[in-house]
């Protein structure tokens, strides 16, 4: 605590093996004491970017004007509730995802491309190289400031070496987050390991004796962090204590159905290989905990940055909850087939559903006079526009939160045909508090976002 009873914003919750970071409280906020009147503080802009594979059916993505007033087209439907905290954005383009004599292979070239705006060199061995990506490019300059310059997350695993599409790497198909151009970082699948990173304290011998004590005994990590917690909620005002009673009921609530997963009938029947046992057999289930894993590090200022592929590049897996039994990217080629057509908006709609899920999240978390969600970036699209035609042009993007009050939402936005999407990633590097005058394949910062 310091001098002035100010409670540190990077403040834990502490137990054996335990370390609980705490969501902003009122009590934060420089020059006030514990339980004092409610000031304004200006909280950090986050920013995370989401991978979906194979295009969508544009036809039920793009809305038909632009502006204020569009309607959501049917794959978008779900974001009713935070329409008015979206920004569509039309005419985007990643040339560096087009083949560029480089021949086929256009699934792994939109993963490697998508955050990075370099052409991947089309390698299957040892020697790969794409570029830096936007979410370390900003990790780079502001990672020093949270416990994880970074989280990297995705719901469908996938190897990192080996033959995986054309003779690309499966580097590429499985990664969008690059330290250097030749050094992605593999995304964790597994919930129960998001959360141990998230709330452990990176002592591994104490990490491991925790997590062993909760399953023999059925504890919670709660239970750990009780007297921590009992004594912090005696010394805030009345909000702070609503505000730490919410974030350690959803902390609860996260860890309850990671051990559902974990102890559900068909936990015993899946290699560990193919599915460890934190990972839902319910798809939409895993994608939802692995979004309520980035809004826990966003509110606790666990990190700023994430990127989340909810799958991997040219994924082909089924979608039978919601009546899909053929492969995703078997239908992406669908050759104007109505039918495949339909199936195709149904998976598109399912996963603007998982997105819905998140940003709802966010928009609940309050943060002075705002939302965790507007003083964020979500970033939401693919590499490849129409997975029939694997063209790179008018990409299907959207962006989500206001970044801190720094971008107009609720709109349309249509901007010039092939316009670089590294203009709208150099764009967002100055509002996380960073500096780039170039990236990739950027022409400059991109316009209009402030309206």
């Amino acid at each position: 605590m310091s001098s002035n009873n100010t409670l540190p914003r990077r403040s834990f919750l502490k137990g054996i093996g335990t370390a609980m970071a705490l969501p902003m409280l009122d009590a934060m906020t420089p020059g006030r004491a514990l339980g004092a009147a409610k000031t304004a503080a200006q909280p950090p802009v986050r920013a995370a970017f989401i991978f979906v594979p194979n295009g969508v059916h544009m036809d039920n993505w793009k809305p038909k004007t632009t502006g204020a007033n569009f309607e959501l087209p049917s794959i978008l439907e779900p974001l009713a509730p935070v329409r008015n905290d979206l920004l569509v954005l039309s005419g985007l383009t990643h040339d560096k995802g087009r083949a560029n004599d480089d021949g086929p292979g256009d699934h792994a070239r939109n993963a490697g491309v998508f955050l990075t705006g370099a052409q991947p060199l089309k390698s299957e061995g040892s020697e790969i190289r794409a570029g830096v990506s936007i979410d370390q490019l900003i990790a780079r300059q502001i990672g020093s400031e949270t416990r994880f310059a970074s989280l990297e997350i995705a719901a469908e695993g996938g190897r990192s070496s080996g033959k995986c599409d054309s003779g690309y790497s499966c580097a590429y198909s499985n990664n969008i987050a690059w330290r250097d151009p030749a050094t992605p970082l593999p995304a964790e699948v597994d919930p129960r390991l998001v959360f141990e990173r998230l709330f452990g304290n990176q002592v591994a011998k104490e990490m491991s004796e925790s997590q062993l004590r909760r399953q023999r005994f059925k504890k919670s990590i709660l239970d750990f962090v009780l007297e921590d917690a009992n004594r912090l909620s005696g010394k805030v005002g009345r909000d702070d204590k609503q505000k730490l009673d919410e974030y350690l009921t959803a902390v609860r609530d996260i860890e309850q159905r990671i051990e559902r997963a974990e102890n559900g009938p068909d936990a015993k029947q899946v290699s560990s290989r193919l599915r460890p046992a934190g990972i839902p057999s319910d798809y939409g289930e895993h994608i939802r905990l692995l979004g309520d894993m980035i809004a826990l590090a966003f509110q606790t200022d666990s990190t700023r940055v994430a990127t989340f592929m909810m799958a991997r590049a040219g994924s082909n897996r089924s979608y039978l909850p919601i009546g899909v039994r053929e492969g995703h990217h078997s239908l992406s080629h669908h050759q104007d087939d109505p039918v495949k057509l339909e199936k195709i908006t149904r998976i598109n709609r399912f996963h603007v559903d998982q997105l819905s899920y998140l940003l709802q999240k966010l928009k609940s978390i309050r943060e002075g006079d705002a939302t965790l969600l507007d003083n964020s970036m979500i970033l939401y699209g693919s590499g490849i526009s129409d997975g029939n035609r694997h063209n790179n042009e008018n990409l299907p993007v959207l962006m989500a939160g206001k970044g801190g009050g720094s971008i107009l939402t609720g709109r349309h936005m249509r901007v010039p045909d092939e316009t670089p999407m590294t203009n709208l990633f150099l764009s967002m590097v100055g509002r996380m508090g960073g500096n780039a005058d170039r990236f990739g394949d950027s022409t400059g910062k991109l316009r209009g976002l402030h309206g």
